[in-house]
């Protein structure tokens, strides 16, 4: 890293990459305990794999936009430091393997020089912010939500509100009412809408509040059926903050907003929003509509192309399942299907290569996992699918039945029990060569997760699968859960998948098949595969699926997992998604001093509430440590709050002339402007001094 070093004394790096690289040394020199450099890690995108001494490393692609040359630097990046792969995610993110940690600074700069992040892509902060791929071109859009969903990514990103919340928090827009983005699985989604006042037409949201997937998914509420497009923002921010303020921060597995959405009620939450607001940055917040221009439309291309007789069968389909066409009159979009959500970086490159003098300079990763083009003009679709054959980028079936979602699984994922990548080729290949004409459906989704924790959004399938594990005749078996009936209704509504049976994973492609054979008999007496799944009612699945779950019937095949050779062996490590829980006193007390630097920079640099929310956070680290010499575990801050009243106010220790709570939730109750930031972080200060010496007092005894 020495010529890295060097270059970091250019100020072109930006100073988040180089603080990067010294907190990495400090972790390796012993400066900085595991759990603290952890957290740091993770909020920096580094996320640790199931191969110990690598990571994986997420780059945040917001709202999935991807010009040729950010994909073809990223290309550059996987080849330099990691496997050589791209892995596309349903959140729109791009994914590479086997890094080293300590070449992910050298790794960041170069991604910077595209403008590509990796900030904040983990750990508990505001995630990638996603958007139906199709915004911009969706003919059935009121308008497109790209910039929306741009403006909320620059918004949060770097925001002290949302750096360090108890949970992940996520935004997602959808294009349209058909909710291709769905809203409903996201902390905060969001659904275009139009009104028209006095002739004028006026933009707004369908706002959907606390949805999630989870091993306990929960399905959104609305909470505003028109929220005009200026208010957004501050509504988002202030639910943010509420979310900071009183939600879990030790039980990881109740953590999430939904939690606490069900312990304080959905109506006393949004009132607890509402009176947040008056701290906020801005109380009302326009997006530049222009901040997402459209693409330059490749200049028109004349070219005498024939498909081949042996696959024009192919082309056929690909037209049938793969393309669209786009808002603006005479230019198609074009699904690229990449399979697993894998392309080699080799395949990207020919693909810019290939395709940049007939499509836009503006791509889109899908929620798919795959990528999608845009403009491209009738006539040259068939050279579009010409190039891309060659690179077998023309697999049909575009989020239909044969477009199975899935997550990494135990290829790479520390939480991953079963092998999902491998089973989700399988099930695409019995879609493939046994059920052809289903290539076609795209109202059935297959998603497969490799645990419970439904990254792969089996909880939202209307045929999923997650990985799990069962002792049968005294070995483990792989297995896994088959959940049915879920998916998207469409305008901010839908399902979560019920759980049927447990079954051998060998078996999955069996009850594929029991499901499809079943359902092709019956579709004649039902409007879709959900009227079939609720008219028929989950008992009768479970009982058409019964044989299939037999443990009499085992085989020794049956204990070994998709993709394995030898029997299956369960390991799991510990998950990271959430960050880690920091209970050190001395490292508590160094945080609440430097949150008190970060907001004297935000107060002198006129960002007085960026300054005010660093003063709150001083204190509350101030307070934790204190309370954790006294062996007082609080999970939420507002805990922090009330047991430092309990401990040390009330007990005479600490003296501020009224209460701990009514001194720290001043940010709540005030606007934040030059005089209150001062005088708030003037009593941050003061606190400061006071948590220091009583930690001097309890050592010394």
């Amino acid at each position: 890293m020495l010529s890295f070093r060097t270059e970091l004394e250019n100020p072109v790096v930006p100073q988040e990459i180089i603080d990067l690289d010294n907190n990495i040394r400090a972790y390796r020199e012993g400066k900085i305990v595991e759990d603290k450099f952890k957290s740091l890690r993770l909020a920096r995108g580094i996320y640790g794999q199931r191969q110990p001494g690598v990571q994986m490393v997420r780059i945040k692609i917001p709202f999935g936009r991807l010009t040729f040359k950010q994909l073809l630097k990223i290309a550059d990046v996987s080849d330099e430091y990691a496997s050589s792969n791209l892995h596309f995610t349903t959140r729109q993110d791009i994914q590479i393997h086997f890094v080293s940690l300590d070449r992910t600074p050298e790794l960041w700069a170069k991604l910077s020089e595209d403008d590509i992040t990796i900030r904040e892509a983990c750990s508990n902060t505001v995630r990638n912010v996603t958007a139906s791929c199709i915004a911009g071109i969706d003919p059935d859009e009121p308008f497109d939500v790209a910039p929306y969903a741009h403006g909320f990514f620059k918004y949060f990103l770097g925001n002290p509100v949302s750096m360090e919340l108890g949970r992940k928090f996520k935004f997602g827009f959808s294009s349209s009412e058909k909710d291709t983005a769905l809203s409903f699985i996201h902390d905060i989604g969001f659904i275009p809408k139009v009104k028209y006042e006095n002739g004028e037409e006026v933009r707004g949201f369908k706002v959907v509040l606390g949805g999630s997937l989870g091993a306990q998914p929960y399905i959104g509420q609305s909470v505003s059926e028109f929220m005009h497009e200026d208010l957004i923002i501050p509504f988002s921010e202030s639910v943010v903050r509420v979310f900071g303020i009183y939600g879990e921060r030790a039980n990881r597995n109740k953590a999430r907003l939904k939690f606490l959405l069900n312990k304080v009620g959905f109506d006393e939450f949004v009132k607890m929003a509402a009176e947040e607001q008056i701290a906020n940055k801005v109380k009302t917040y326009k997006i530049d509509r222009n901040t997402v221009q459209e693409p330059v439309i490749p200049e028109p291309v004349v070219t005498q192309v024939e498909i081949p007789a042996d696959r024009q069968l192919a082309y056929d389909l690909w037209l049938a399942t793969n393309i669209f066409e786009q808002k603006q009159a005479g230019f198609y979009g074009v699904f690229i299907k990449a399979k697993t959500g894998d392309m080699s970086t080799a395949t990207a490159r020919k693909l810019v290569a290939s395709v940049r003098h007939i499509v836009a300079d503006d791509m889109r990763v899908t929620i798919n996992q795959g990528l999608l083009l845009k403009y491209v003009r009738k006539d040259n679709l068939a050279e579009l699918f010409l190039a891309l054959d060659a690179l077998g980028l023309t697999e049909p079936g575009h989020d239909s039945i044969a477009d199975v979602t899935t997550c990494p699984g135990t290829d790479t994922c520390n939480l991953g029990i079963s092998n999902s990548m491998e089973l989700s080729r399988v099930l695409e290949s019995v879609i493939y060569e046994e059920y052809a004409d289903f290539v076609y459906n795209k109202e059935i989704k297959i998603k497969i997760s490799g645990c419970m924790n439904s990254c792969g959004q089996h909880g939202i399938a209307h045929i999923g699968f997650h990985g799990s594990s069962m002792k049968v005749n005294g070995k483990i078996m792989p297995t896994v859960q088959v959940l049915l009936g879920g998916g998207a209704v469409g305008n901010g509504e839908g399902r979560a998948a019920d759980k049927v049976i447990k079954v051998p994973s060998r078996r999955a492609p069996e009850v594929l098949r029991t499901i499809l054979d079943d359902y092709s008999s019956k579709a004649q007496d039902y409007q879709s595969f959900l009227h079939y799944y609720d008219g028929l009612g989950k008992d009768y699945f479970y009982q058409l699926l019964k044989p299939i779950a037999d443990q009499s019937t085992v085989v020794a095949e049956d204990y070994i997992d998709w993709g394995q050779d030898e029997e299956f062996v369960r390991a799991i490590g510990v998950g990271e998604c959430a960050g880690v829980i920091i209970d050190l006193v001395a490292a508590l007390l160094n945080d609440s001093e430097e949150k008190l630097y970060l907001a004297d920079l935000s107060i002198q640099n006129q960002a007085y509430s960026d300054g005010i929310y660093h003063t709150y956070s001083s204190f509350i680290n101030g307070a934790k440590a204190l309370l954790l010499d006294k062996q007082v575990h609080s999970s939420t801050q507002i805990g922090i709050i009330k047991d430092f009243d309990n401990y040390f106010v009330d007990s005479g220790e600490f003296n501020f002339g009224q209460s701990f709570s009514e001194l720290v939730l001043q940010m709540s109750k005030n606007e934040p402007t030059e005089d209150f930031a001062k005088a708030y972080y003037a009593q941050a200060q003061q606190f400061l001094e006071q948590t220091k010496l009583q930690r001097e007092a309890v050592l010394a005894k």
